[in-house]
């Protein structure tokens, strides 16, 4: 299982507001015929599922800018691929919280 995290940049679109952009992008994660989960954050979106899953949705959402005006997009890709255990954004989000709770009992 992977988690991906997604920063998609439209330049050249004529404004500073790309929210226009995000809402498209969020409307392809949606719409995702792969077994993908995501969450979107005010900064990038993470994506969890399949390595080829979570590639062929990026793929999508890279293009979608270019779909509706930019004239050039800027996309990175942070990708966590932990082949050892099953894995997922709510379980490490888990170990976090119970470390934390460790240390304050």
């Amino acid at each position: 299982m992977a988690i991906a995290q997604v920063t998609i940049v439209p330049i050249g679109t004529g404004s500073t507001s790309v929210s226009a952009y995000v809402a498209e992008v969020e409307r392809v994660l949606r719409m995702a015929p792969e077994r993908i989960k995501h969450e979107m954050t005010p900064m990038s979106t993470i994506i969890e599922g399949e390595l080829e899953d979570v590639l062929a949705v990026v793929r999508r959402m890279h293009e979608t800018p270019f779909n509706h005006g930019a004239r050039r997009v800027s996309t990175s890709i942070t990708i966590d691929d932990r082949r050892d255990k099953q894995g997922t954004m709510a379980q490490k989000m888990e170990a976090v919280a119970d470390k934390l709770r460790q240390q304050t009992e």
